[in-house]
């Protein structure tokens, strides 16, 4: 059985993934935390395998508490519930020990398979993260490649020293 853990402000929100989850015979929601301060403490006396935390909670910041959670608990899953789908956002909270990231307006499959594969040790994406990121990388390397077709010199200046 793997214990989940939502940590989210939003009531709805919390019912609604607990709703998703019910009926998949290996899952089980050990309790809802609707504070980053209610969640620390759970967390002192409880281990989950997988903690879908909200990005945006109002009491904590929450790319801090990933990182106090990822201290006391490096076997832990943890997975990004929001409807902030924003390239900076993503890539810090995986920095800061975020094993995926998905969007609240999921589907029930995304997240059964989100929890498959950061049990797996993969890091999973929404498929809206993932094309976010995917745009924020060709956009830097779109921006780089104007900026050496426009500074011919630099190419030169390289090529020497190599």
């Amino acid at each position: 059985m793997i214990r989940i853990l939502i940590i989210d402000d939003h009531p709805l929100v919390m019912d609604g993934v607990a709703t998703m989850v019910k009926g998949v015979d290996y899952l089980e929601v050990m309790g809802p935390c609707k504070s980053g301060a209610a969640a620390l403490d759970f967390l002192s006396a409880n281990e989950p395998e997988i903690i879908l935390l909200d990005i945006s909670l109002l009491d904590i910041d929450v790319l801090e508490l990933c990182s106090q959670i990822r201290k006391t608990n490096t076997s832990v899953k943890i997975i990004g519930l929001t409807s902030t789908n924003q390239a900076g956002i993503i890539t810090q909270f995986l920095a800061k020990g975020g094993n995926g990231y998905l969007l609240k307006n999921m589907e029930r499959e995304e997240l059964i398979d989100a929890t498959d594969e950061v049990m797996n040790d993969k890091i999973f994406l929404s498929k809206a993260a993932n094309q976010k990121i995917l745009e924020q990388y060709q956009t830097v390397n779109d921006a780089s490649k104007k900026h050496a077709d426009t500074h011919p010199e630099r190419k030169t200046d390289q090529a020497v020293v190599v």
